[in-house]
């Protein structure tokens, strides 16, 4: 059956989180960052969560309007959908511990080459109201069809690198074997194709997959290090088209291309490799405060 366009405006509304040190300090490692801004309580002001933290507090609201989405989909054409696309803007990083609730909303459904797109936005704001975060999830349904008119999603423009150019920097991330497990467990993000092998066959992988999130989060690590002064208060913006599988265990290139000026500060335009083959992020985009 085919995804239906008409889905576009609907709601899952206030999903609380309860943000404590545990988890954001869990999170932190399982990326292998290990700055003292994530990790040393006794820092002044506390500690900081990572600013893909986000996608941690964010699944419970995914999975819910995932479920309203995928009514019209029958079970097989619901696994076919993969993430995609990711577009986070980071108000400020959580400060645990804080109370944050979640409100999500169906924006956008179209036709793709490979199948149905539907794009879910997360608004994410503390106890006083005050916003958080807010994300845009794209996920594409492969080989299905879409009932009802295109309405695509209403996104922020992002800036675009100029021209190819040589790349700044190339860092290479290794992945472990047990990568996927030890995030599935640290973000509480649960997704058999990442640790159940069983599962991973059955949808026709070569294995397990390190998820897209793990990662797009590995990746602004090194780009906090190596372009930000290690400082990730100054990530403003994170944004990431997933590709290519990663394998485990395995290595990534971060490669860093190229570094420019632009309206809310600098952008730091990148990808990351799979040594499997593949890009496993594409037009990958980092935007940091001055």
């Amino acid at each position: 059956m085919p995804l239906d366009s008409s889905l576009v405006g609907t709601k899952v509304g206030s999903i609380a989180s309860e943000i404590d040190a545990r988890w954001a300090m869990a999170y932190a490692a399982s990326l292998g960052d290990y700055l003292p801004c994530y990790l040393d309580t006794g820092r002044p002001g506390g500690i900081v969560a990572h600013p893909m933290f986000a996608v941690c507090f964010e699944w419970p609201a995914a999975g819910s309007i995932r479920h309203k989405a995928r009514a019209t989909l029958s079970q097989d054409e619901a696994f076919r959908g993969v993430h995609a696309t990711h577009q986070t803007i980071v108000h400020r990083l959580v400060h645990p511990p804080e109370h944050l609730v979640t409100t999500t909303e169906l924006i956008g459904v179209e036709r793709r080459k490979p199948g149905a797109y539907e794009v879910a936005k997360f608004d994410t704001i503390n106890d006083k109201g005050m916003p958080v975060c807010t994300t845009y999830y794209g996920s594409l349904y492969r080989q299905v069809e879409v009932k009802g008119p295109d309405r695509p999603a209403a996104t922020p423009s992002l800036p675009t690198l100029p021209q190819p150019v040589p790349p700044r920097n190339e860092i290479r991330v290794p992945i472990s074997a047990g990568a996927a497990h030890v995030y599935t467990e640290c973000a509480r993000i649960w997704n058999p194709i990442h640790t159940d092998a069983a599962v991973a066959a059955k949808a026709g992988l070569p294995g397990l997959i390190l998820h897209g999130t793990a990662t797009l989060g590995m990746a602004v690590s090194r780009i906090i290090e190596a372009e930000a002064g290690g400082d990730p208060e100054r990530v403003a913006q994170i944004y990431g088209r997933f590709g290519a599988m990663v394998l485990m265990p395995s290595e990534v290139i971060v490669r860093i291309d190229a570094r420019e000026k632009c309206d809310d500060g600098e952008a730091v335009f990148f990808e990351a490799i799979s040594t499997a083959g593949g890009h496993a992020i594409r037009n990958g985009l980092v935007i940091l405060r001055p």
